[in-house]
């Protein structure tokens, strides 16, 4: 191996590796269809070529086996010999060797010549094959003949194994595309650089808002300048208009003509600021224009980098079918190696999983794969006896749910002997002999580590490794693992795994003072629902002529039940996966916007419902919720086990502060915040009406003169409306005259304070109205 060229035998191994598995679909047709010729003229030009390289590299071992299948499959496209019932079984041998010796040439170990392997394809192409076939034929008796180095090189397959035709035909029409090969850890490193331009852009979108009502704000504080500049005017021209009247009237010749000057220098002045409120509105159309300009490169560049990440991330996508030839390969020699007749299928195999996930999952799927052979299956014999085909089927699924990739991995055979799981625990001492156990808690029992029902130890079973691992890697993954038996119909592993993904949209919900990302491929829609409706036991939500069952999402993490303050229904996130559908109840709907997802770590990721975290515009960092799974978890609860509900006030108040100044709401926001409270603000009565039907406050701070509706009637129509009755109201107001405080307390108003106010005294009355105490009091 010294000798060879390093460069030229990595070209050769990659390149065989790729033929090798194309043969593999190949070989599966050729079993369905023995006489089919096409099958058999593209397993000649993968041996031609694979013999080719490996000559031209100096692995002569594998050139000489290559040369004796080509020969084979030569003589028979001629019509020279019959591949006849075992041959496609000696193929199999033969590809299988080539496999092995390749993966050893990739390890730089060296191969051997399998010389007997070798005869035996010469003899086939001479038509010998009774003669020379006859010690390869599947037995048991076989074993003991060959010497110990042989035996694994000749070991022939006990049983045919077939396939899903349909895949394998998508597989042989697959059209050639040129390729191009990058170390992997690059493209990691690609796909969290376009991630991260993701966050920026978020950011830039954040601020850009912000900016755009900053300059919503500045419109209203225009039009404000204007209409009092045009009052100043009005009022300096009647000033003027009266005064010369009163000059008129009274004759007085000692008029000083410099009173004029003055007030036309007043009036002057007035002009002058006019035309400084016009120039400022023209800066603010300005600004309005480079500000949509903004919003429109943004947008191109949001629709580049979404393309960007999106193409990205499917060069980390793979066919699941790449892993096919290998599972193959696991479940030919676990039947081989105990002696039973086995069939593979495939379900959904062209479709495409996270290049990551795949690697992962590879040894846990071999793991459950020579689970099914060795302890689900049955031999022939018994087969035959529990009216069966001596043939067993293992089945593999893979499919799309929601953000959830689903993997199943079947048999029909035996099922899980829950007697020998009860006898082989109680063994280990992991259950107490008079312990109560339900059937999902005793199949559990085989994801423990060393926990093996096998009575004797074999290469595939009885050293209690291999399930425990699968359950692990699941839980690392994020994932979930169930079974599913019945006695003697077989058993099913179903596998959920979250589909990895670097961006994506995201619906944001909050739940009490914490909010969460859900993502958007496993939302059905939103809704809402009555009080009444959702504590009804048993009611479900009907949406799209499906039925959802009601749940609360803070009962699902944990948290106080969903109470959705001030308003008359409830928000309902409706969620779909496979054939859950849930519809959750939030305390409010926040919006959707795409997201960069983040992993968490094996220590959270393990934890059911976590699918990641994502870094928010400010910084801050938001949790990503898979939902199904929690629903799941719940479901499987008794209904004792259920956390009882947590009743809990509104941890942080909320308070609306309405006023027509831009100033007054932010130092007034400001100040609550400092004794962390929560705000929102309205600029009238009309946008305060319009924020009171979305959310109800604790406490309202109120100003009384604002444009469209002052705080005269919108107080006056809050202390009419039941749902806002009770809602505490503070004036703060410059009319500070007895008329005006007579009038707010007549309406109803608990509070009168004048500006500017002291914000010990704001602070006191704030307490006092929502009973609590002041901290530092």
């Amino acid at each position: 191996m010294r000798e060879l060229d390093a460069e030229l035998l990595d070209i050769f191994v990659e390149e065989s590796g790729d033929l090798l598995d194309h043969s593999d679909g190949l070989l599966a047709r050729l079993r369905e269809e023995p006489g089919e010729r096409e099958p058999v003229v593209g397993l000649q030009r993968n041996l031609h070529t694979i013999k080719g390289g490996a000559r031209m590299a100096g692995i002569m071992a594998i050139g000489e086996l290559g040369h004796a299948m080509e020969s084979l499959l030569e003589s028979v496209v001629e019509q020279r010999c019959e591949l006849g019932r075992d041959g496609v079984p000696l193929l199999e041998r033969g590809f299988d060797r080539l496999h092995s010796m390749v993966s050893r040439i990739g390890e730089r170990r060296a191969v051997a010549l399998p010389e007997r392997l070798i005869e035996e394809f010469d003899a086939r192409s001479r038509g010998e094959s009774a003669s020379a076939s006859a010690d390869a034929t599947p037995g048991v008796g076989e074993a003991s003949a060959p010497p110990p180095a042989a035996k694994v090189e000749l070991a022939p397959l006990s049983a045919p194994i077939g396939d899903d035709p349909a895949f394998d035909d998508d597989t042989q029409v697959r059209a050639p595309q040129e390729q191009v090969r990058i170390r992997a850890d690059l493209l990691d490193r690609l796909v969290n650089y376009a991630g991260e331009v993701a966050i920026y852009r978020a950011r830039l979108e954040q601020q850009l808002g912000a900016f755009r009502g900053a300059m919503g704000e500045m419109e209203q504080t225009n039009m404000r300048l204007r209409d009092q500049l045009r009052r100043l005017d009005i009022e300096t021209e009647a000033q003027i208009i009266a005064r010369f009247q009163r000059e008129g009237d009274t004759g007085d010749a000692s008029f000083d003509p410099l009173e004029l000057d003055r007030f036309s220098n007043l009036q002057q002045l007035s002009r002058a600021l006019g035309e400084s409120a016009a120039d400022l509105a023209s800066l603010q159309g300005t600004l309005d224009d480079l500000t949509r300009q903004y919003e429109t490169l943004l947008t191109q560049q949001s629709r580049v980098s979404s393309e960007l990440q999106e193409g990205l991330m499917r060069t980390r996508m793979v066919p699941f079918d790449s892993l096919v030839p290998r599972l193959r390969r696991v479940v030919r020699q676990a039947a081989q190696e105990t002696g039973k007749q086995v069939q593979l299928k495939l379900d959904g195999a062209q479709g495409e999983l996270d290049r990551n996930v795949l690697e992962r999952m590879t040894a846990p799927l071999e793991h459950m794969l020579r689970n099914a052979v060795a302890h689900g299956l049955e031999t022939p014999e018994q087969r035959r006896g529990a009216n069966k085909g001596e043939e067993g089927t293992v089945r593999i699924a893979v499919r799309r749910e929601g953000s959830e990739v689903v993997l199943e991995v079947a048999d029909d055979g035996r099922g899980l002997d829950r007697g020998a799981i009860r006898r082989r625990a109680e063994q280990r001492g992991l259950v107490r002999p008079d312990a109560v156990l339900t059937n999902s808690a005793l199949d559990a029992m085989i994801f423990e580590p060393g926990f093996s029902t096998a009575d004797e130890v074999s290469r595939l079973a009885g050293r209690g490794v291999g399930m425990d691992v699968v359950a692990s890697e699941v839980r690392q993954l994020g994932g979930s693992l169930d079974i599913a038996t019945r006695k003697h119909e077989g058993t099913t592993f179903t596998l959920r795994l979250p589909q990895t993904l670097a961006v994506t949209q995201s619906v944001f919900v909050r739940i009490g003072e914490t909010s969460f990302a859900v993502p958007i491929a496993s939302v059905r829609g939103v809704g809402r629902i009555s009080r009444e409706e959702l504590a009804a036991p048993g009611a479900v939500y009907s949406y799209g002529g499906d039925e959802y069952a009601l749940h609360d999402l803070g009962q699902l993490v944990g948290q106080p039940r969903v109470r959705a303050e001030g308003q008359l229904q409830v928000p309902l996130l409706l969620v779909g996966a496979g054939e859950l559908r849930a519809a959750v109840a939030v305390d409010q709907i926040i919006g959707n916007r795409e997201i960069v997802v983040k992993p968490v770590g094996p220590q959270v990721a393990s934890v059911p419902g976590i699918f990641g975290a994502t870094i928010m515009g400010d910084g801050s960092v938001r949790v990503i919720l898979d939902v199904a799974p929690l629903v799941r978890r719940q479901a499987a609860l008794p209904r004792e086990a259920e956390p009882a509900p947590m009743q809990e006030r509104r941890q942080v108040p909320l308070v609306m502060v309405v006023d027509d100044s831009v100033t007054m709401r932010k130092v007034t926001g400001r100040v609550l915040e400092r004794h962390n409270f929560e705000v929102v603000t309205a600029k009238d009565g009309v946008d305060a009406l319009e924020r009171l039907d979305e959310r109800v406050p604790d406490l309202m701070l109120l100003d009384i003169e604002m444009p469209r509706m002052d705080g005269y009637e919108l107080a006056t129509q809050m202390k009419a409306d039941g749902r806002l009755r009770s809602v505490p109201i503070v004036m703060i107001t410059s009319r500070t005259g007895e008329k005006h405080r007579q009038r707010a307390f007549e309406i109803g108003v608990e509070r009168y304070l004048g500006k500017p106010y002291q914000e010990n005294e704001l602070m006191r009355n704030v307490y006092e109205l929502l009973g609590m105490e002041r901290a530092g009091a």
